[in-house]
């Protein structure tokens, strides 16, 4: 029998730090959507602060993990979106590319050395203007939450597509 897919996506952040709080704001959202429409129904939306244990026994054995983060950069250039993605290869990740000090590129090649990768992992890094103390995205964070939920269903409809078609190879 062939093994159920999994596909979670996490938002990482603390929502009262303002801009911090862009994935979980998306996966909030996802959540609103997937109430109206189907997702697969193996997609598992989750929030994390950050901590490299916990997004590793979020993301160990899926098919396929979305992290949705926010960033800092110099200079900012806020509401802009980098996306990663792990397939086969580690990926060279930005220093402090989380804006609350995670380095999800250690949580990454950790996981990675205990063989708790996901399948694939994608990595949306959303640059923040305000991560102070408070509730509510700026503006030109907020303007992306809608977009970036569209891209991570694309994310999530890829993967099934790509499952899919590998059951069929194996099915006689």
């Amino acid at each position: 029998m062939a093994r159920a897919q999994r596909i979670v996506v996490i938002g990482v952040g603390n929502e009262f730090r303002h801009d911090d709080g862009v994935g979980w704001a998306v996966v909030a959202r996802l959540e609103e959507r997937m109430a109206g429409r189907s997702l697969p129904w193996e997609t598992v939306p989750a929030m994390c602060d950050g901590d490299p244990v916990r997004l590793m026994e979020l993301w160990e054995g899926a098919d396929l993990a979305v992290v949705v983060d926010a960033a800092r950069t110099r200079p900012p250039s806020p509401g802009r979106v980098h996306r990663l993605a792990l397939d086969d290869v580690l990926p060279q990740w930005p220093a402090a590319a989380s804006s609350h000090g995670l380095e999800l590129g250690d949580a990454v090649e950790l996981s990675g050395v205990l063989g708790r990768l996901p399948h694939r992992l994608v990595v949306y890094a959303v640059e923040g203007a305000d991560s102070t103390v408070g509730r509510g995205l700026s503006d030109a964070v907020a303007a992306r939450v809608e977009s970036l939920v569209r891209e991570v269903e694309a994310d999530i409809a890829h993967c099934v597509a790509d499952m899919s078609r590998a059951h069929r190879k194996d099915v006689p």
